[in-house]
């Protein structure tokens, strides 16, 4: 067992960074205040260093992947995003050890750091979006048991049990719709606040982040033209929605009250969802471990009553 959650924490110019082991949000205040040189009675705010999502709640903090970088804010700070060197003088204004660290960071392909995830711990699979998983079952098999240290064959079955999945969820998305087309059908004048089919259209791969909203391209796209977002979105995602609000959701995506509210309750509700397995795999580790603990205990004594007994 480690004493907390590997983590990486900086502050807001992104020119200070340092690792983290820590059980805790509080504890992760407390440490990156330290580490980053704030005053122990300043207050701060932690976010997603990719998308200024506010962390406070514990259980959300225990569910985010391993080496998710964190950003300290002090009171008047804001998060931004980061924004590409130029190739001309940026780096001059930047620590030389952090620019290595980004370079590093911006030639990695997305599906390294999503298997350096599944490697660390198996569970954060629950926490991904149907995009990351794709990109997963995308990857080639060699180069993905590379990635995860496993046997060929277990990183096969892997990503075909991970397309199984995918082809289940939109069995289900399309079962749906074609209730809500039916229901339409024979009752023309019930109203449908739902997607429709024609309204359900392929999202390009857009990473940009918007700066007004704080949320990428590709994610605000899903969640205006796909049956069911919350289902489609990652953890951190589902998160940003949830802690923009009702008000705030409806301005981003020019949506009427009802319907913005009923797409906000449905994030908070796979959002907990995801919470609640991510809970109970912890539980079951932890059970798991407990039981290995006594076995290896009653074996221990065991072997001592023995050796007792033979003197």
């Amino acid at each position: 067992m480690t004493d907390g959650k590997l983590c990486r924490v900086c502050n807001y110019t992104r020119q200070k960074s340092f690792g983290l082991a820590v059980p805790s949000v509080d504890e992760l205040k407390i440490k990156g205040r330290e580490s980053l040189g704030f005053s122990a009675s300043s207050s701060v705010t932690v976010v997603l260093e990719e998308d200024g999502t506010i962390v406070e709640d514990q259980a959300y903090f225990l569910c985010l992947p391993l080496n998710t970088k964190f950003m300290l804010l002090a009171e008047k700070e804001t998060w931004s995003p980061l924004k590409k060197l130029d190739g001309g003088t940026a780096w001059m204004a930047r620590d030389s050890v952090v620019m290595d660290t980004d370079v590093v960071d911006a030639i990695v392909p997305p599906w390294l750091d999503l298997a350096q995830r599944l490697k660390h711990d198996l569970a954060s699979v629950i926490l991904m979006s149907e995009a990351d998983l794709q990109t997963l079952i995308d990857v080639p098999c060699a180069d993905l048991t590379s990635a995860l240290g496993s046997e060929e064959k277990k990183t096969q079955e892997l990503q075909e049990t991970l397309q199984g999945y995918l082809d289940r969820k939109e069995e289900e998305r399309q079962s749906k719709e074609l209730l809500q087309l039916y229901l339409k059908t024979v009752n023309p004048g019930t109203e449908n606040q739902a997607e429709s089919v024609a309204g359900d259209v392929d999202v390009p791969d857009g990473m940009e982040v918007d700066s007004v909203s704080g949320f990428l391209s590709r994610t605000i796209m899903v969640l205006k033209g796909k049956t069911s977002p919350e289902t489609r979105l990652s953890t951190e995602d589902l998160q940003l929605v949830v802690s923009r609000g009702v008000d705030a959701m409806e301005q981003i995506l020019g949506w009427d009250g009802n319907r913005t509210s009923s797409l906000v309750e449905a994030c908070q509700a796979e959002l907990q969802k995801r919470l609640e397995q991510i809970q109970a795999v912890q539980c079951i580790r932890s059970n798991s471990q407990t039981d290995h603990s006594q076995a290896q205990n009653s074996t221990s004594t065991g072997q001592d009553t023995a050796a007792q007994g033979d003197q």
